[in-house]
């Protein structure tokens, strides 16, 4: 069944034949099709509806961010994997933030690194004005799926943020470099200068990846 909505021969909203006809078909007990029916109605694969049939489910993106969510709260050891995660999508978002942001959006970013530099000054870690950049970067893609992927990881990274930056401000002189690489990445996209904005992203969560590696 997986197989035939894979290939396209079954898809969302379609009908299957009973029970009956596919156990006859398939040349297995009732029983069996009616297991295998159960499994992927859990899997979320199909519908059972009363009196009307077994349908293909139509599955919302909306619905695999929750599971993501879901993966996140229950494992709490994602370090390494959440940094991947961030290469894999915040590379791309500088990159596509530098060529559709609106001049509201660069205003977003500037002003998390103008509360990012108050911090350093105050002595804090910063961590919240750091998302609040990172958060201002995804808006600017206009992508709806990211910043809803971005809102699911949210308190995950700026977990891992007060942590990063906990172990990063134990060496004099980087909270000005992380400050300097963050603005190089808001430079590079509000010039539209998309390259740059990924090659300069890519290095700056490199480096704390290191760091956090240690």
């Amino acid at each position: 069944m997986k197989q035939l909505i894979a290939e396209g021969v079954l898809n969302p909203g379609d009908k299957l034949i009973s029970e009956k006809e596919l156990a006859e078909k398939l040349q297995v007990g009732r029983s069996a099709v009616r297991e295998a029916f159960r499994a992927l109605e859990a899997m979320g694969i199909l519908e059972i509806r009363p009196g009307e049939g077994t349908f293909v489910r139509r599955v919302e993106p909306q619905e695999l961010i929750n599971v993501l969510s879901l993966v996140l709260i229950m494992n709490r050891d994602t370090t390494e994997e959440l940094m991947e995660l961030r290469k894999i999508l915040e590379v791309e978002s500088a990159g596509l933030a530098a060529l559709r942001h609106t001049p509201e959006e660069l205003a977003q970013m500037e002003e998390a690194l103008a509360q990012m530099e108050a911090d350093i000054k105050a002595g804090e870690l910063g961590e919240k004005a750091d998302w609040k950049f990172h958060y201002a970067i995804a808006e600017a893609t206009h992508n709806s799926l990211l910043v809803e992927l971005m809102n699911t990881i949210a308190g995950t990274m700026q977990r891992v943020l007060r942590a990063a930056r906990m172990q990063l401000y134990m060496t004099p002189g980087t909270p000005q470099r992380l400050l300097n690489e963050h603005k190089a990445i808001f430079q590079a996209i509000k010039e539209g200068r998309d390259q740059d904005a990924r090659r300069a992203m890519f290095e700056h969560l490199d480096k704390v990846e290191k760091v956090l590696r240690i």
